[in-house]
């Protein structure tokens, strides 16, 4: 900052304008709290450009929402378009006032005196309090493996849709949520797709008359603390598009997909991939039913009037590409011109110049609240409870984290 020039002032700087952003803007408004919200972007960006043209939520409507706002112009069991989950995110902060101003990327934030000090590429920022709402999805990971430069590859971020693709077929390495969606839309257009499958959750879209978020919710599924040991890095696979059904790889190979393990090495022209397929769509079956299971139990326990669902559990044979897999694929001879890394993303607070990280890059804190004092995270997967990273869940911790940043204020007044 030069000498003289002005610094603007606030109680509370929040970094980040999605779900995150503009739930905790709407909180510390109910609570009184001075503050400005900055966003690099637009509102909710990441739905905008971040998406392929056909994603849809994967939770109705009438769940993956705030608590008060409803989505009053679809069906409550209907899945939301990623434009209108856009919409409502920009809709709820005009109908709040909230103070987002868009268009200004914050570059550096620091200790400064008893706060904060954020610099912006529209000036500095003192703040007594600073919460990080940019989310999970920042930096794409692709995996620097195909090394063919006439193949085009991209992360599923980059994924619009078929027909923005060159012609030939499509490897799609990661099914996961987007992976298998992608892979599905792929196949359905005509197009030749491989799929590689890793270690997954594939619950049920609906079970016994009620969606699989339902259930989570009455399992006490979405309030777990923390993932199971070894269960990290495992995906959910789970659709809203379509209407919403369940993710069968199965199915999918029926509809043409042909099912490869987790890829490794590529070398010749030839990329390899683990015998673990099987075993990973066992592991995926096995969740699948160990959630039916649950849901019985819980619905006898309560005396549920549901209804019974035995094909549930009916499940279609195994395709030939898992029972006698391809362990190297020879991406020429297969036609294909396209990868799409589903692959995830790394987090990224490499602009955050305060010692509140592990080695690993994600922050210190005990359900939001960092260890360096004044510094909140909100929005992340896992920061309070399993439900943290979904629209509702970050509308709690959103929340809660206001209340604490109220009674922090209240404590030492300024």
């Amino acid at each position: 900052m030069n000498n003289g020039e002005k610094m603007e002032k606030t109680h509370t700087l929040v970094v980040g304008a999605g779900q995150a952003g503009v739930a905790t803007s709407a909180h510390l408004t109910k609570h009184g709290i001075a503050h400005i919200v900055l966003e690099r972007d637009r509102i909710a960006e990441r739905w905008r450009t971040w998406r392929w043209d056909s994603l849809v939520a994967n939770g109705p409507a009438w769940h993956d929402r705030f608590p008060e706002a409803l989505f009053d112009d679809i069906d409550p069991d209907s899945f939301a378009g990623k434009d209108r989950i856009a919409d409502y995110f920009e809709d709820f902060a005009a109908k709040n006032n909230a103070p987002i101003r868009t268009g200004v990327n914050v570059t550096r934030l620091e200790r400064h005196e008893d706060g904060f000090l954020a610099t912006t590429s529209h000036g500095a920022i003192k703040a007594r309090s600073v919460v990080v709402a940019t989310g999970p999805f920042q930096r794409p990971l692709v995996p620097a493996v195909v090394t063919d430069p006439a193949i085009t590859q991209m992360h599923s971020t980059a994924y619009r849709n078929p027909a923005a693709l060159p012609e030939g077929a499509v490897l799609v390495v990661g099914a996961g949520a987007s992976g298998s969606q992608i892979a599905e839309e792929l196949a359905r257009s005509g197009r030749k797709t491989f799929l590689s499958v890793g270690p997954h959750d594939r619950p049920p879209r609906r079970y016994r008359g009620q969606d699989f978020v339902w259930w989570l919710g009455k399992l006490g599924k979405w309030d777990a603390k923390a993932p199971d040991p070894g269960t990290e890095h495992i995906t959910i696979s789970v659709s809203g598009a379509y209407g919403g059904h369940t993710m069968d790889f199965r199915r999918l190979a029926a509809l043409g997909v042909t099912l490869l393990g987790r890829a490794g090495s590529y070398a010749g022209g030839s990329l390899g991939f683990a015998n673990d397929l099987a075993r990973n769509i066992e592991n995926g079956d096995r969740n699948y039913l160990s959630v039916l299971d649950e849901a019985d139990a819980y619905a006898r326990a309560h005396g549920l009037d549901l209804p019974q669902e035995p094909q549930a559990r009916v499940f279609l044979p195994l395709p030939a590409c898992v029972t006698d897999p391809t362990l190297a694929l020879d991406l020429k001879t297969e036609g294909i011109t396209s990868i799409i890394w589903a692959t995830g993303f790394a987090l990224d607070f490499s602009w955050v110049d305060i010692d509140a990280f592990r080695p690993d890059g994600r922050p210190h804190h005990l359900d939001g609240v960092s260890t360096v004092p004044g510094l909140y995270f909100v929005g992340l997967p896992w920061l309070s409870c399993r439900g943290s990273a979904f629209i509702w869940g970050a509308w709690k911790d959103a929340e809660r984290l206001a209340g604490v940043i109220a009674d922090r204020a209240k404590a030492t007044p300024a």
